[in-house]
């Protein structure tokens, strides 16, 4: 089961002199418009409790005003609550000292801004090193993990260019790439791509999903586009007024919205070009690894009435299916000579709309996979007409 990487428990973030005032009257249920004109003080978050799970994409969304950028912001204290607890690991960030916090954020947390906040005069090299030699990081291991990170956000052979020689898009890259140089555990991105032409932009969502598979990260987007929410989130949060109003997966809001503003938010999104598969795949009943028994698996799939399962290896890539009926007439050894190597397979961050060819090609369900070939789940016919339908 996943564990929690943050959990945010009745956080509220009051910004002004009259926070005691403030508070009292949110207790009283006054509304922050009201608390605003009253007592010149705004209410950033109002009471907001989420739990966002180890390794996962989440995203917040919401309007101008909603308080998502207030609340990411707690998150490596840039914003300190002002009533409510912020746990990463488990530990109150909240209760930090100074010491504790430099340490946080330079060793476990990364936060990518819209503007890019580069260096112009530095290199795209000098830039992504920047926090490692703040850091006191030797010239070798600094250059050395700079340039990984460059190669991974696809700037290989800009290392020496300057900002103002570089596009939005890439300029957002290089951003990028200094978040992770210090290998963070967690990446809080605060709407990084809201100020890119709209194909740039469509382009970094695809670069930031094809980076996931590789980074094993935990990430918080930030975005006030419902689409991208969608297209990107693992699970969503939605805010308004500094309130949460629904979190869920993007699925959960076609199928149950929780109230009208949701049905408003999600009314012209086309669902199979917004929903991706790992939103809506499930996990294989029966899954087989290269060195299980014959035996054992003819077992298995016997007691689950399936007449197939995908094979991987001791990484969990993906090598192939065996079928019931071709290891029946087997009684020893394992199953790695009766692997079918030819079969259909489709990335996790492909959207519904081109799993169809793959559905009527395929006797069986489709393998689900990451961008290193590692089995993540299967999907089928039904569960993508479940979710359009939903």
């Amino acid at each position: 089961m996943p564990k929690n990487k943050i959990e945010v428990k009745n956080v509220t973030l009051v910004f002004g002199k009259n926070r005691e005032r403030a508070l009292k009257m949110l207790d009283e249920g006054k509304s922050i418009q009201e608390i605003r004109e009253k007592t010149g003080t705004a209410v950033g978050v109002n009471n907001v409790s989420l739990e966002i799970e180890e390794g996962e994409m989440f995203v917040i969304v919401g309007l101008s005003g909603s308080g998502k950028s207030s609340l990411i912001r707690c998150m490596n204290m840039l914003n300190v609550p002002t009533r409510g607890e912020l746990l990463i690991d488990g530990e109150n960030i909240c209760e930090y000292d100074k010491k504790q916090l430099r340490a946080l954020r330079r060793h476990k947390v990364s936060m990518v801004f819209q503007h890019f906040g580069l260096l112009s005069h530095r290199t795209v090299l000098k830039n992504v090193e920047y926090g490692l030699e703040v850091q006191g990081m030797a010239d070798d291991e600094r250059r050395q993990k700079a340039l990984a990170a460059i190669e991974m956000v696809g700037l290989k052979g800009w290392e020496s260019y300057f900002p103002r020689q570089l596009s939005g898009g890439m300029k957002q890259r290089v951003g990028l790439a200094r978040a992770l140089t210090n290998e963070p555990e967690l990446l809080l991105m605060d709407e990084p791509f809201s100020a890119l032409d709209p194909l740039i932009r469509r382009d970094m969502q695809t670069e930031l999903l094809s980076i996931e598979d590789y980074m094993d990260k935990t990430i918080v987007f930030i975005t006030h586009d419902m689409n991208e929410a969608f297209r990107l989130g693992d699970r969503v949060a939605l805010l308004k007024d500094g309130e949460l109003v629904q979190v869920g997966k993007p699925g959960e809001f076609f199928e149950n919205p929780a109230n009208d503003y949701v049905r408003s938010f999600i009314e012209d999104v086309d669902k199979s070009r917004i929903l991706r598969v790992k939103t809506v795949m499930r996990q294989p009943v029966v899954q087989a690894v290269d060195k299980d028994y014959v035996t054992d698996v003819v077992r298995r799939l016997k007691e689950n009435e399936r007449d197939f399962c995908y094979v991987t290896n001791d990484k969990k890539e993906l090598l192939g299916y065996v079928e019931l009926e071709t290891l029946m007439d087997v009684n020893q050894g394992d199953v790695s000579s009766f692997i079918v190597k030819e079969f259909e397979s489709i990335t996790r961050n492909s959207f519904l709309a081109e799993t169809y060819s793959k559905l009527d090609e395929s006797n069986y369900d489709v393998a689900v996979v990451d961008n290193k070939n590692c089995l993540r789940g299967v999907i089928n016919h039904e569960d993508v007409v479940s979710a359009l339908s939903g």
